[in-house]
């Protein structure tokens, strides 16, 4: 095919379907590495503890995770998982929000583990012997220094669930990609739709990138908010 000879016509007719795939593969990222960070931490926290109780089932989920293919993760849940538990399947948002949130919490468990044990020890002396518990140290000490070192993996870690939401689309998913093999299955043409989608994956991963260097700014030892102002005020 001439690649001069695209049919964009066929794109603006099905344009309904690819901005509510957007929503949904918005929808799926957001949410998944939303509860992701949530078990992430919790999980995290377990690999750093000395607790035998919490340390090995926290590593064995990492390593369940980490080790298996996003793919085969979704169908499981969705196949075999929800429908065994609930005795129906709740269609396609459901299993993918839980398998992308269960996929990330591993990802990001690991970042957050990296992220406390690259704190000094003797931070955690510190605190203690001013009186705080483990966990109000960790709280208030540990987990603020922390949080700033793992800006850049946890957004890396949001990039990469951004694109990896497209494996949902095995589960019938409504989203940019499904749009895309709608219009390719339609027309028989795969340069027009599976471009446009590249182009919208592509679009959604520079503005996360956006996002994530102004948080790591913002965060950043260096941030001074004043200087800022007074900077504008000056011109």
């Amino acid at each position: 095919m001439d690649l001069l000879d695209l049919r964009w016509d066929i794109i603006w007719n099905y344009r309904e379907m690819f901005l509510r795939g957007i929503w949904i593969t918005i929808v799926l990222t957001v949410s998944g590495y939303a509860g992701g960070i949530i078990l992430g931490v919790l999980i995290g926290l377990g690999e750093t503890s000395k607790k035998k109780w919490l340390y090995w089932p926290s590593k064995l989920y990492v390593d369940l995770f980490r080790g298996t293919p996003m793919l085969v993760q979704i169908l499981i849940i969705h196949l075999a998982v929800i429908p065994t538990i609930f005795g129906q399947s709740y269609g396609f948002m459901v299993s993918g929000i839980l398998a992308l949130l269960l996929n990330s919490a591993a990802y990001n468990a690991e970042i957050i583990r990296a992220g406390i044990q690259s704190i000094d020890k003797g931070q955690m002396e510190a605190a203690r012997s001013l009186g705080l518990t483990h966990s109000k140290a960790m709280r208030k000490i540990i987990l603020p220094q922390a949080f700033r070192r793992m800006i850049p993996p946890l957004g890396n870690e949001f990039i990469a669930l951004l694109k990896d939401s497209s494996l949902v689309t095995v589960i019938a998913a409504s989203d940019i990609l499904y749009a895309a093999k709608i219009v390719a299955g339609a027309y028989n043409r795969f340069w027009e739709p599976y471009l446009v989608a590249a182009v919208l994956y592509l679009l959604l991963t520079y503005l996360v990138t956006k996002l994530v260097a102004y948080v790591e700014r913002r965060f950043s030892n260096g941030y001074n908010p004043r200087r800022k102002r007074e900077g504008r005020s000056l011109t």
